[in-house]
């Protein structure tokens, strides 16, 4: 079943957590991890799950500000099955002061509490800054 989404880039979050962490986790929890090099929701995509490829992603189409031209590209992912554990985000990244807020309230009652950063001009905050 695909799910059509319609809200716009607003009320969404975006959750960031260290790469290298996350496969230590997922490796320690025996759950399967990829990165995808385009959209995973596209009909076709290619995966990946060895780190010494992450220079496959086309990472000037990842921090591209204009991205029409490399729409899938930019769509790049890490995934875990089945979950993956709030301890592990290191930022809350939002568009707007009020999903900021909306974020803030939602982890009150957590022992967790990522930095909510808020960066408006992002339509996605994975920026590879964190690739070695």
């Amino acid at each position: 079943m695909r799910i059509e989404y319609q809200g716009g880039q607003d009320p969404i979050v975006h959750l960031e957590a260290d790469l290298h962490e996350s496969v230590e986790w997922a490796e320690q929890n025996e759950r399967r991890r990829a990165f995808i090099l385009s959209n995973a929701g596209s009909y076709y995509f290619k995966d990946r799950c060895d780190l010494a490829q992450l220079d496959e992603i086309n990472w000037d189409a990842v921090r591209a500000k204009y991205w029409n031209a490399c729409k899938e590209d930019k769509q790049a992912e890490f995934l875990v099955e089945t979950s993956f554990p709030w301890t592990l985000v290191r930022r809350v990244g939002v568009r707007n002061a009020a999903t900021r807020s909306m974020a803030a309230e939602a982890m009150q009652a957590t022992d967790h509490q990522p930095a909510v950063a808020m960066l408006p001009g992002v339509a996605l905050l994975m920026t590879g800054r964190r690739h070695r």
